[in-house]
């Protein structure tokens, strides 16, 4: 099974929406009020209610036009459930050789969280192509850049953790080839409408 292309949907907006707290009754609709606004890639945490069941029906109804994926993933066993419900992607806070080396056989795609370049390199080796730099406000745009200038070139490096509408430009412009993006984008009990304008609202900061 090939890894699902994120290099793809993030070019066209890079946003990862963190939807932390999202329950199954909402999911399909918040999924598709994203996909309204141009935004392709989703991540549900494993620490929100009945994950498991909101990213198997948001595969299941937007998996032709998204890439649905689990955040806080921290170990093997929780990767398996995700590759059978249909996740495409993990994304985790640390760097974990053996949960990436499980996504990457279930043909999923591993976003691991580093913060040194020990973690970042222990992940590469690994076998992850995509990084999470978390907490990456608190890091900064300095820490990133001087990373990226030893890292491979083909290893692509998402911000997670601080990023929004006032400074996604500036990330982006540095190099990251996405931003994860919680709260401003969702936050529990949040109705698809009020989701549809917020994320109307951040592409249109990062685009203008």
């Amino acid at each position: 099974m090939p890894h699902p292309d994120l290099s793809a949907a993030l070019a066209e907006v890079p946003i990862i929406a963190i939807l932390r707290g999202l329950t199954p009754d909402d999911a399909v609709a918040v999924g598709t009020a994203l996909l309204g606004a141009g935004i392709r890639v989703m991540e549900v945490p494993l620490n929100s209610p009945d994950p498991l069941v909101s990213i198997a029906a948001m595969a299941d109804t937007l998996g032709d036009r998204a890439l649905v994926g689990a955040g806080t993933v921290l170990h093997i066993g929780e990767v398996h459930d995700l590759a059978r419900c249909g996740a495409r992607f993990i994304v985790s806070p640390n760097s974990d050789a053996r949960v990436i080396d499980a996504a990457l056989d279930a043909g999923m795609q591993a976003l691991p969280g580093y913060q040194t370049p020990t973690e970042a390199f222990a992940a590469v080796a690994a076998g992850a192509r995509w990084l999470k730099m978390f907490p990456a406000g608190p890091l900064g745009i300095a820490h990133f850049k001087a990373l990226a200038a030893v890292l491979p070139a083909h290893v692509r490096t998402v911000a997670v953790g601080g990023v929004g509408a006032a400074n996604a430009r500036e990330w982006l412009d540095a190099g990251v080839a996405g931003l994860g993006v919680g709260t401003e984008l969702y936050r529990p009990g949040d109705s698809a409408a009020v989701v549809a304008d917020k994320a109307a609202a951040l592409v249109t900061a990062i685009r203008g």
